[in-house]
């Protein structure tokens, strides 16, 4: 009997290229793994340097894929090369760029706790964390995030969300003391059930269109049978509820500020950036491509949530900069403001959503300089917190002082996040929002935003002024090493408890300076960042 060849093969070519990125991240996270096996003590340092050369390595193929005329794509459905499950497109090369740079930073501030030596300190509670498991999760998550960013189904974007968060809450959990833990659980749960949400959420789109590619659903939106549009209508502010926690939207921002403050602060600086901006891209393309038929109805919901974010955000981390005063409380809670800021073109969807390719793109844009000027703030933070750990906004009266170069960077982060000279990035990068917002025509929420651009300026500028300003003397009692411990557990060098130095490790002062130097290269040239608006295709 001779059986006929069936019309289309179900056997596909890989394109091993596209898939690069994540692929590399995920063979550094198993050899990682293997590594710790046979090292022991000091040599554990290696651990750190093969996830950077991992990172460093899904850097560099991304130059190649950038340099192609024509966007890549593979896993595509057999006989219709447009329905693909991953693709490599403009919009998926900067945003893996922002996330692997992030992740090979954090990578830098994390090596003091994961080696004993030479930069391990046992007076902190962050340090003797496990190098090999803590690597091998942060590579793991990284390798979610890149590939979430490239996913144009609804199946590959739940999978490569889970992969990027379970790491993440084992990485939280990791600290030492039980403030790990609590924080570790409350994100798990809280995370578990936005998970629910979003599969029901997604479900519900398959069953109303019958399809998980983000294009065919689009397609399906459109020429939707009237007795599924309650269905899909339900499905789709479900999605979009369940990204909405990734991003820390208000009223799902709940996790934020305990998460934050419960994690090593390395670990506070993933999520602000590595893992919102994975977020923020699945909600990218969850709304700007699958959903877009249906923009006249999430878009004025999503500027109702921009608001709020961007209100909440800011008004409570006035309220917590001048009660208790914790930092990473106050970044935190800047963080969720700043996630509003980023919400703010959603809100400009109208009709078909036909003008979402030229709003949506001042969101990637806004999201590189965050990245910058997030991880330079909780830099800084990670390496005052060493001899300062009180981890309080006041510690940093006086830092100029005790440590000139930290307190001249941190100074400049918070006015990039402040939008202020000298900081332009962040200037720039609001601008670049703001006018999205006034070519949609929604005229109500380019006030707010100016309102708590407005509102934000208190903080960043009282933090800004405490580095300034002179120290306060404080009673002081001789320490073991020939300094001074300082009441409230400040560390002080020298012998007077008026001012000293900050020890700062070989890492942190490197990802400080990279932070930095990207920031004043982003100041004078934004152009680098601001050309993402005019990228042909970005957005779909």
């Amino acid at each position: 009997m001779i059986l006929a060849e069936p019309s289309t093969s179900l056997v596909q070519d890989i394109d091993w290229l596209a898939v690069g990125p994540p692929l590399v991240l995920a063979i550094a996270a198993l050899a990682v793994l293997l590594a710790d096996l046979f090292l022991a003590g000091p040599r554990k340092v290696w651990l750190a340097w093969i996830s950077l050369a991992g990172l460093a390595a899904s850097l560099l193929l991304l130059l190649p894929l950038r340099l192609a005329d024509e966007t890549r794509a593979t896993f595509c459905v057999p006989g219709d090369s447009a329905a693909c499950s991953y693709v490599a497109s403009d919009f998926t090369l900067v945003l893996q760029l922002v996330i692997t740079a992030s992740a090979a930073v954090v990578v830098l501030l994390s090596m003091p706790m994961t080696a004993p030596r030479p930069w391990a300190d046992e007076r902190h509670d962050d340090s003797g964390i496990p190098g090999g498991e803590y690597h091998f999760l942060l590579l793991a998550s990284a390798a979610g995030a890149v590939t979430l960013v490239a996913a144009r189904d609804l199946v590959t974007l739940v999978v490569a969300l889970e992969t990027l968060s379970l790491p993440s809450f084992a990485m939280v959990g990791l600290r030492r003391d039980g403030r790990g833990g609590e924080a570790a659980l409350k994100y798990f749960l809280m995370s578990v059930a936005s998970t629910a949400v979003l599969l029901f959420g997604i479900s519900l789109l398959y069953g109303a269109t019958g399809a998980v590619h983000l294009d065919r659903v689009a397609a399906g939106l459109t020429d939707l049978d009237p007795r599924l549009e309650t269905v899909a209508a339900t499905g789709a502010a479900l999605a979009l509820a369940g990204f909405a926690f990734k991003v820390a939207a208000v009223p799902f921002h709940f996790w934020v500020p305990d998460t934050y403050r419960g994690a090593t602060v390395p670990v506070a600086a993933y999520l602000s950036v590595v893992s919102k901006t994975a977020g923020f891209a699945g909600l990218l393309l969850l709304a700007g491509v699958a959903l877009r038929p249906y923009a006249h109805v999430w878009g004025p919901v999503l500027a109702v949530l921009a608001a709020l974010t961007m209100t909440v955000g800011n008004v409570v981390a006035v309220r917590v900069a001048t009660g208790s005063g914790d930092a990473v409380r106050v970044l935190a809670w800047s963080s969720i403001a700043q996630s509003g800021y980023v919400l703010v073109p959603f809100g400009t969807a109208a009709g078909d959503g036909a003008e979402l390719p030229e709003r949506l793109p001042a969101s990637v844009a806004y999201l590189a300089v965050y990245a910058v000027m997030n991880l330079g703030a909780f830099a800084v933070v990670t390496a005052v917190g060493r001899d300062r750990p009180r981890g309080v906004v006041g510690d940093y009266r006086g830092l100029l002082r005790a440590r000139p170069a930290l307190a001249l960077a941190m100074a400049f982060f918070l006015l990039c996040l402040a939008g202020l000279p000298p900081g332009l990035m962040g200037l720039f990068a609001k601008v670049t929002v703001f006018q999205a917002v006034v070519a949609g025509g929604t005229g109500w929420l380019a006030v707010v935003m100016a309102v708590n651009v407005v509102i934000g300026l208190y903080y960043y500028l009282v933090w800004t002024a405490l580095l300034f300003a002179p120290a306060e003397p404080v009673p002081a009692k001789p320490g073991a090493d020939g300094g001074s411990v300082v009441a409230g557990g400040v560390f002080r060098g020298g012998t007077s408890g008026t001012a000293g130095t900050l020890r700062v490790p070989a890492p942190f002062a490197v990802a400080i300076g990279l932070a930095f130097g990207l920031g004043v290269a982003l100041s004078v040239a934004p152009q680098i960042v601001l050309r993402v608006l005019t990228l042909p295709g970005l957005i779909g």
